[in-house]
């Protein structure tokens, strides 16, 4: 009876084993097409890619050789525009167009190379999809677009050119380099200075090396005693005789103000317009003139100021009848004014002493 247990307990434990190595090799046999339909997939999607790149090959050679004819064609366009554009062979003008040039023709040859390649891609729908990104880019590269326009304009109108001076807002400087962005000008004091050309363009500049002359003036005083005719003679004598000082049109002088203690002379003449040639010429001029004028024995007054601290009408003041302060010249002057206490309490004090001689 023992044995008959122990051997029924041994076949329930036998089947038990089997069943759990049989519920294994099920799982097993269960996992191993999926892993192998998954195998088979991506060898499939690979095989794929592979024969859509050799199918590609052909295609991918001619859009190559059409980019690479279009690139030597752009070459040969940008050589050309540096011929035919005034000015020397390198001139910025010449480098702008010769780049937007090439950039234009190596855009059409990727766009080909890109139809040629992928037969379902056409420009029409790459348009639409540039229209939503390139209004944003449009937004957020404003002010770099509007330079770079500015920048083509003024270098294809060229209303001033490299080495002219100019004066920009609150710049005065020799222009450096004119750049698709911006404008590199050099102060006469040793700055670098880089204007947006968007503000060159839309704001006032003054070029003045443009007409290859410029002129200059200075006023100069004389005194009210002397001989307006002499001291204009003098200085043209001064400035038709000063290196630097142009000949035509020629320098001249002319009486511009009645000032307070000067009659005013404004002498004007021409020279070549680079700074430092304007800056040389006025100190000739200016020292010749000073030197001149006191040689001619003409007065080169500096303003005064008289205070007086009395009454112009009263009786000690001498002759009436002359011109004074206070009252014309006449033969029936007005009365004379009392004098004042100077005590300090405003009464009128005891009539005045008639001067010794009077």
């Amino acid at each position: 009876m023992q044995a008959d247990t122990l051997f029924s307990g041994s076949v329930v434990q036998d089947t038990v084993l089997t069943a759990a190595e049989a519920a294994r090799v099920a799982s097993d046999s269960a996992e191993a097409p999926d892993f192998a339909e998954a195998t088979g997939q991506a060898v499939g999607t690979v095989q794929g890619y592979v024969d859509a790149v050799l199918a590609a090959l052909p295609a991918l050679a001619v859009a190559v050789i059409v980019f690479l004819a279009l690139w030597l064609v752009a070459r040969g366009v940008r050589s050309l525009i540096h011929r035919v554009t005034p000015g020397p062979i390198d001139s910025p003008i010449g480098i702008v167009l010769g780049r937007l040039a090439t950039a234009g023709l190596l855009f059409l040859g990727l766009l080909i190379g890109l139809v040629l390649i992928f037969p379902g891609f056409t420009i029409t729908g790459l348009v639409g999809a540039l229209g939503v990104s390139g209004l944003v880019l449009g937004f957020a590269f404003q002010d770099i677009f509007q330079n770079l326009l500015a920048g083509v304009l003024l270098l294809l109108r060229q209303p001033f050119q490299t080495g002219d001076e100019i004066v920009s807002g609150d710049y005065v400087g020799t222009v450096e380099s004119i750049e698709t962005r911006a404008t590199y000008i050099r102060t006469y004091d040793g700055r670098r200075v880089i204007i947006p050309n968007s503000q060159i363009y839309s704001d006032p500049v003054q070029v003045i090396t443009a007409y290859g002359m410029i002129r200059s003036e200075y006023d100069v005083g004389i005194g009210y005693g002397d001989d307006i005719g002499t001291a204009k003679a003098i200085a043209l004598d001064v400035l038709r005789g000063a290196e630097g000082v142009l000949g035509t049109p020629e320098p001249d002088v002319i009486t511009w103000d009645l000032a307070g203690s000067s009659v005013n002379l404004r002498i004007r003449w021409w020279t070549d317009p680079t700074r430092s040639n304007v800056v040389a010429v006025r100190d000739r001029v200016l020292k010749r003139i000073t030197e001149a004028m006191a040689a001619g024995a003409i007065d080169l007054p500096f303003p005064t100021q008289v205070v007086l601290f009395h009454d112009q009408t009263e009786e000690t003041d001498g002759d009436r009848t002359r011109q004074r302060e206070g009252w014309p010249a006449g033969d029936d002057p007005p009365r004379p004014a009392r004098l004042v206490d100077r005590r300090g309490d405003g009464t009128p004090g005891p009539p005045p002493t008639p001067p010794e001689g009077g």
